[in-house]
């Protein structure tokens, strides 16, 4: 080496040195704890050397598989399985784990993910990341190559919607600017893309809410001519029927409203009912008179029923709960699909995805009425995407009261409350939100659950996990033997104690454990004597006592 050269490199090299020296120095006087948020230097230095390692065919690798509705939800199961403890739902890494490794669990929508190829995303879920949470997958016991491709789909599928994204999306919310000229298409607009998804869709509740008899001829379930608690009607007067799980009604058309006969048909007791609100029950009823012809559906039950229901021509873009009922109008997407032009609310905040269900999955009323002489039971105005607060009001209650709405405790006491309850829950506040556990494009599930009750409650809450239980099975922590009725997680915490018809109950949403002892002062129905009808709450508070693992205050 020249002299001259030796004069350049030698104090480089002990500049280098020095800072060296120095960056260990405040490294050692700061400590090591794995709390420590990384230094810039060292986050760069760590993603440089992770990708550096990562060998260049790896890099070149393509995903085999194909970003299909059915590949997307097996990879969020997976995903779920594996990753969430570290990563979170939505990817963030804010999980309490996530948080404190050392370096963090990275933000996967993030562009310091997404820019990554698939390739290289493969490679680190194959191979892991050294010093670092990161493990490896690559257990050929355990897993074959393509979940690790089906994660790399999903990882792709959490990216953050891009400026110009979010712009458009503003648009399509609020619906205006000349730069926004969608609108309502229909449901069937939507099968050409998503064929398997619309598929499933069809055979949903949600997708027959409402049925034309002449479209259907079976959508009629009782023999009209059975009906023998209010006059007679023929099939030919009934131009839509609603519901076909619990109940069964039926709407006659008059001009260009809709009006239920006095009668319906409860589908489990399979027996006619009279159907007339009775002042005092439903806050609206008093608002019109005591006939049923006298009470349009269209105020009361239409704008739940329908996609975009037209308050001043009375007139639908779609009956049912088609797809832009939650995805907002599909004109524009339908010419030209990104992800900027259409809503989903997989990909909105806690509170505006929740809302998309809470909006018909509650008891309230709109902030403002009456509404142009009427008096509405649904939030007027409302569409996906806005804030539902600013439409709708849930429904009052006061602690301590029975009302036709609540249990004392303020759990709901009627159907169509899954919304009251469900804000009211853990849940909620640590931002769960419905689809996390049910698929509205339908599944072979009860409720359109996205994986049997069980399952799904355990993807959060394993045994001896933070989140509960805290024992080591499921059977220790519910006292009955494993596969028993007793042992179903909803059984307790989501007991059925709402009627949707009489006789017949649906889930509470709220989550929580209803004591004996809660009984005993609130008169609200508790799961273990609901369930052990010949025993007494006195009974099943001394045997919860007893359970070693369970705080006798949470007992009372």
């Amino acid at each position: 080496m020249s002299p001259g050269k030796r004069h350049v490199v030698i104090p480089l090299v002990i500049a280098i040195f020095l800072l060296g020296a120095i960056y260990l120095a405040l490294l050692v006087n700061r400590g090591f704890s794995a709390a420590d948020q990384p230094s810039a230097l060292e986050s760069v230095i760590a993603r440089t050397v992770r990708n550096f390692s990562i060998p260049r065919r790896a890099k070149l690798e393509k995903n085999p598989l194909m970003a299909t509705p059915e590949n997307v939800e097996k990879a969020r199961n997976d995903y779920n399985d594996r990753c969430v403890s570290c990563h979170g739902k939505t990817g963030a890494g804010q999980p309490a784990i996530g948080e404190n490794l050392y370096p963090r669990a990275p933000n996967l929508a993030l562009p310091a993910t997404q820019h990554l190829s698939d390739g290289e995303i493969h490679y680190i879920i194959r191979n892991g990341v050294r010093m670092t949470g990161m493990p490896a997958w690559r257990n050929p016991h355990v897993e074959q190559d393509d979940q690790s491709w089906l994660l790399v789909l999903y990882i792709r599928s959490l990216a953050q919607l891009s400026p110009e994204e979010k712009a458009q999306q503003a648009k399509l919310i609020l619906g205006s600017g000349s730069n926004n000229s969608a609108h309502y298409v229909g449901s069937a607009a939507c099968q050409k893309c998503h064929e398997q998804i619309y598929n499933r869709w069809k055979k949903t509740p949600m997708a027959n809410v409402v049925r034309d008899p002449r479209e259907h001829p079976d959508a009629i379930t009782p023999n009209l001519a059975t009906n023998n608690v209010s006059p007679k009607f023929t099939k030919d007067q009934v131009a839509f029927v609603y519901g076909s799980i619990w109940k069964q009604r039926y709407f006659t058309k008059i001009g260009d409203d809709y009006f239920p006969e006095p009668a319906q048909w409860d589908m489990t007791a399979k027996m006619w009912r009279p159907y007339m609100v009775a002042n005092g029950t439903d806050w609206w009823a008093e608002f019109y008179p005591p006939d049923n012809m006298k009470r349009p559906t269209g105020p009361t039950c239409d704008g739940c029923h329908s996609v975009d229901y037209n308050i001043q021509t009375r007139q639908v873009a779609e009956w049912n709960v088609g797809c832009e009922r939650c995805h907002g109008p599909g004109s524009v997407h339908v010419d030209h699909a990104t992800r900027g032009n259409i809503l989903n609310p997989a990909r909105m905040d806690y509170v505006h995805a929740n809302d998309t269900c809470i909006q018909c999955h509650s008891q309230g009323r709109p902030l403002t009425n009456p509404i142009e002489g009427k008096y509405y039971d649904w939030p007027v105005g409302y569409h996906a995407g806005l804030n539902l607060r600013d439409y709708w009001q849930l429904e009052d209650h006061t602690l301590g009261q029975l009302s036709f709405t609540h249990f004392p405790d303020g759990t709901a006491h009627k159907n169509r409350m899954q919304g009251n309850d469900f804000t009211q829950s853990v849940m909620y506040r640590r931002g769960v939100t419905c689809f996390d556990c049910h698929d509205v494009h339908g599944t072979d599930n009860y409720a359109q659950l996205r994986k049997p009750a069980n399952k799904i409650c355990l993807d959060c809450h394993g045994p001896d996990s933070g989140n509960g239980p805290r024992t080591a099975t499921l059977a220790e922590h519910t006292h009955h033997k494993e596969g028993s009725a007793g042992s179903e997680c909803v059984a307790c915490h989501m007991p059925k104690i709402e009627v949707t018809i009489p006789g017949t109950f649906v889930s509470a949403h709220t989550f929580a454990f209803i004591t004996p002892a809660m009984t005993d002062k609130y008169k609200i129905p508790n799961p273990c004597t609901s369930c052990h009808v010949d025993k007494t709450t006195a009974w099943a508070a001394d045997a919860m006592r007893h359970w070693p693992e369970r705080s006798p205050w949470r007992a009372e």
